[in-house]
């Protein structure tokens, strides 16, 4: 549990951040606008052909007796949407911060140097960052889309599946959420996705604590693009804790959520957030 209110308390920093630093919200805004702008077509799109593809689909009830054939309709086409919204609200992000690297790049180079410590930089040429995160960001999705139909599978399941289902579906949202903002700075640092993706399983809850709520905000129109700067701003302070951590002895015995102020021997640029944040 209180790595849980530690990843809740790492979003909630970021927000402030932005707040603080108002140029920088501006700035982080218009990536998630253009992303919004294609998402919603495409949902909406899948709000009026979704009745169509289920009774496509369904060829066998044509001829059931009402009203079995509306209900089992209508009970697909609202699964099919949910798989939807379920990769929608995925997906977002990976292709926000595709569509934003250089912006929220720029963003988290500053919450980096706003903190203290040296900034860590890739080197790497526009062009290469984006290979990568693109690369990074199928694979991840890969991911994503096969727990996507497993999911849908067990929503067929009665009780169950309007229950655990929905439920597994929003941590497996926040989980590779977290994992594609935290991207950004982890890129940075020259971390590759196999080390990312095992540095989010040893804080699995501090994860979800970051990334559920965020996803559940994500469910509110237009929330999703003014929460993206301060996203990108706390998974960069989630980051830089995390590495932190990781690289001293002690990690095992570090508390949950923003770690205490670390001695002389912290590494430079990955030291903890202020007390403010905890």
């Amino acid at each position: 549990m209180r790595d849980l209110a530690g990843g809740f308390r790492y979003l909630l920093a970021g927000q402030r951040w932005v707040f603080r630093h108002g140029r920088w919200l501006g700035f982080g805004l218009l990536p998630g606008l253009v992303s919004l702008v294609l998402y919603a077509g495409a949902l909406i799109g899948l709000g009026y052909g979704a009745d169509d593809l289920t009774a496509w689909a369904t060829p066998f009830a044509d001829d059931w007796s009402t009203p079995w054939t509306g209900l089992v309709r209508g009970f697909l086409t609202a699964l099919v949407f949910g798989l939807g919204l379920f990769l929608a609200v995925i997906t977002f992000t990976a292709v926000t911060l595709l569509i934003g690297q250089p912006f929220y790049e720029s963003l988290s180079e500053q919450v980096d140097r706003s903190e203290g410590g040296e900034v860590p930089q890739s080197g790497l040429p526009l062009w290469r960052e984006l290979w990568i995160s693109a690369r990074d960001s199928v694979k991840v999705l890969g991911r994503v889309l096969l727990y996507g139909i497993l999911l849908f599978a067990l929503g067929f399941v009665p009780v169950v599946g309007q229950t655990v289902v929905p439920v597994l579906g929003f941590c497996v949202s926040g989980y590779f959420l977290t994992q594609e903002l935290t991207a950004v700075a982890l890129q940075r640092r020259k971390v590759d996705l196999t080390e990312r993706l095992a540095l989010m399983r040893s804080r699995r809850m501090l994860v979800l604590g970051f990334g559920v709520p965020l996803v559940l905000a994500f469910l509110v129109p237009l929330v999703a693009v003014f929460l993206m700067p301060g996203a990108v701003a706390g998974a960069t302070l989630m980051a830089r804790d995390l590495m932190a951590v990781d690289e001293t002895p002690s990690a095992g015995a570090a508390p949950a959520g923003p770690a205490a102020p670390q001695g002389p021997s912290a590494p430079a640029g990955f030291g903890p957030p202020p007390p403010a944040y905890s």
